[in-house]
């Protein structure tokens, strides 16, 4: 990594972190968020409640069920002031990069602007952040493989969700953002769009792209004649059929659903449906200020929590002891420092700061963890073979878990824990296991590590199963590893030569990290 970026990266954690408005700082807490801004009260609580409604919204419509458990394992949405803001804090490759979601076990986590810089009156802060959770609710309720471009259209067509003064919900509003790739640059063939093979499309065509695909979606969802064609279009594809050939038996032929999209982006009007605000659920929002100490450390709180490499914590590091320092005895900012210490790899500054945290709230969970997460890595580079080690590195997991049976990421550095060990999980390590994958599927590292268990006890069919949404990720690199995991299953690979080969799929990604908490961005 380039000094230049190294330093750009610290520079843009000084900037966010030097605001004086430390009081300013709030939490907003719902039943499906936990949401950071500087902001008042009032805009902080109309934020919250707007999302909730376009969560019970999408819910409706596509018959999603909160999971139980799910409010310990509720979206993080940190607010920044701006998109360059959000370009500062996603990093390297990020120029063109409004806002980005983190699928995290116990918690994921999405960046958004409170404004967007720009011209355009079709793309603003709403769409991009509506945009990103409906990627999460996918990912979170829908337990199978999608293609790309339904990915992708499932959350173009939520993005554009209206909720108007009065608490009601407009879903289906026309892509307006999209009125350039649909009207004017060359249509996409029907069957590129559905193929999945991953082929490099130029910036022209993702426009093109991302707005067929909600057209397709859009009109699979509310064109009559092709009721049902979406449902067993996905059970087709999650029996194993290519794109193309699931495409033509549950749509039909696809000149002809080329033809209809077409006349159905010629109307005058779409179809959609607004629900009246009695419709939609808020629940309770609870407001707070944040103390001086989590005011003062949030920048370096929301770098960390983006994803870090080694380099990049290194960077980070000076700016996070520097503003901790000014709040020794506040469990929040000590245990920002913690995960700061840790990313940079040092492992008895990190429990020093968690001990910090600890001694000012003993119940302080991200402190119990950073504890935990730094003798566990201390015994794995020490090779211990001694028991006691282990479990009292495992103990501080088993304190947080106690504190909330709920929440997933104690469950699942518990499990770790004994990989970390070198010895086979207990009985509960794997319940802990496929309780947090419950809790969180969307987390790609949990997935492998369900993955694995399942191939250790003998269930390649599941493995199978569960391995689809990472083999049909669209965001997956050509040679998606997932994908060569899954041929490797249908051809009877089995045994420890397949954990072997799920072990290597982990390790590259970094997942493999004693302490289940991976070091490169995510």
């Amino acid at each position: 990594m380039s000094p230049r970026l190294l330093a750009s990266l610290a520079i843009a954690a000084a900037a966010l972190i030097a605001r004086p408005a430390a009081a300013e700082w709030r939490e907003a807490s719902s039943d499906h968020f936990l949401i950071y801004a500087d902001s008042d009260e009032r805009w902080l609580t109309g934020f919250a409640e707007r999302l909730e409604r376009l969560d019970s919204a999408i819910r409706y419509m596509r018959g999603m069920e909160t999971v139980a458990g799910a409010r310990s394992n509720r979206l993080t949405i940190y607010v920044v002031p701006s998109d360059t803001a959000v370009v500062n804090l996603c990093g390297q490759g990020c120029r063109n990069v409004a806002g980005f979601y983190v699928p995290r076990a116990g918690g994921s986590i999405a960046y958004t602007p409170r404004r967007i810089n720009g011209p355009s009156d079709t793309f603003n802060a709403d769409l991009v952040l509506f945009h990103e959770y409906a990627h999460h609710l996918m990912l979170e309720n829908f337990a199978a493989a999608y293609p790309r471009w339904f990915v992708e259209g499932f959350a173009e067509f939520n993005a554009t969700a209206k909720i108007t003064p009065d608490g009601a919900v407009q879903i289906g509003v026309a892509a307006q953002h999209r009125a350039t790739g649909l009207l004017f640059a060359p249509a996409m063939k029907v069957e590129t769009l559905l193929d999945d093979s991953k082929a490099k499309l130029s910036p022209t065509q993702q426009d093109v792209f991302y707005g067929r695909a909600w057209l397709l979606t859009h009109m699979l969802t509310f064109s009559e004649p092709r009721q049902g064609q979406l449902s067993a279009y996905l059970k087709l594809i999650n029996q194993g059929k290519p794109s193309l050939e699931a495409a033509r038996t549950a749509f039909g032929d696809l000149k002809a659903l080329n033809k209809d999209m077409d006349a159905y982006l010629r109307q005058n009007k779409i179809m959609g449906i607004k629900l009246p605000p009695d419709r939609t659920k808020v629940g309770a929002i609870a407001l707070r200020p944040l103390s001086t100490g989590e005011a003062g450390t949030m920048a370096v709180r929301m770098r960390s929590d983006r994803g870090v490499s080694h380099d990049q914590a290194l960077a980070l590091l000076p700016e996070a002891r520097k503003r901790a320092a000014l709040f020794p005895a506040d469990p929040a900012a000590q245990a920002v420092l913690a995960e700061a210490e840790y990313d940079a790899g040092n492992d008895a500054l990190c429990e020093s700061a968690a001990d910090r945290a600890l001694a000012a709230d003993a119940k302080y969970r991200e402190a119990l963890l950073y504890k935990g997460r730094a003798r566990l890595r201390m015994a794995a580079i020490a090779k211990s073979r001694d028991a006691k080690v282990w479990k009292e590195a495992r103990s501080w997991f088993v304190k947080a878990n106690r504190l909330d049976p709920d929440a997933a990421e104690p469950l699942m550095l518990f499990y770790t824990s004994f990989l970390a060990a070198d010895e086979k999980p207990t009985t509960s390590a794997t319940n802990a296991l496929f309780r947090a994958f419950d809790l969180s599927p969307h987390d790609s590292g949990l997935r492998l590590l369900v993955v694995r268990q399942l191939l250790v006890d003998g269930d390649p069919p599941g493995a199978r199963k569960v391995l689809l949404p990472l083999a049909y990720d669209p965001h997956a690199p050509a040679d998606n590893p997932a994908m060569k995991l899954v041929g490797m299953i249908d051809a009877g690979l089995t045994g420890p030569a397949i954990v072997e080969q799920v072990d290597k799929t982990r390790k590259a990604a970094g997942e493999d990290e004693p302490s289940g908490k991976g070091g490169a961005d995510a």
